[in-house]
């Protein structure tokens, strides 16, 4: 016989072998392999231990009034949001902040490092640049002042006027 968990081809055999649903033929010849063969072995007693723990495993009683509160659980109109949401609780509870704060770090950090602040200082101090205007256009930028000026006060009359 050629070993079935080396070739994959008679894996089922073991597995029913261990299930005690192999007939009796097949039951002798896979013994007699598994005599010679570590790997069959060693999966064979895992598979009997478990099928070993299946069989003596009790399953604990059902409370008298089970059905009514699961029937009740199924009456309960739930919204699509929550049943959207109900798979995500645990995650955003338990990792869901920390994963949103590093991420918001890390996005910050590539703001900042994309777009650096360019701060170029001069060598020479700024100094105030007067420009020489014709008369007539400073008297009429006066004259526009004086009428936001009057503007302003008709809109807010509470406000006190600075004085120059």
């Amino acid at each position: 016989m050629r070993c079935p968990i080396e070739t994959q081809e008679n894996a089922e055999l073991l597995l029913a072998y261990c299930s005690r649903s192999l007939d009796a033929e097949r039951t002798a010849m896979l013994e007699e392999h598994m005599r010679d063969c570590q790997s069959c072995r060693e999966f064979a007693g895992g598979q009997k231990a478990v099928w070993e723990a299946l069989d003596t495993w009790e399953a604990a009683p059902v409370s008298p009034d089970f059905d009514r509160r699961l029937y009740r659980r199924i009456e309960q109109e739930v919204s699509w949001w929550d049943l959207l949401m109900r798979p995500f609780r645990p995650l955003v509870f338990r990792q869901g902040l920390p994963i949103a704060a590093t991420a918001a770090v890390v996005l910050m950090a590539g703001l900042l490092f994309q777009h650096p602040a360019n701060i170029q200082r001069s060598a020479a101090p700024e100094s105030a640049q007067v420009e020489a205007m014709p008369p007539d256009q400073v008297e009429h930028a006066l004259d526009e002042m004086e009428t936001m000026r009057e503007f302003n006060r008709l809109v807010r009359p509470d406000t006190a006027e600075p004085k120059m």
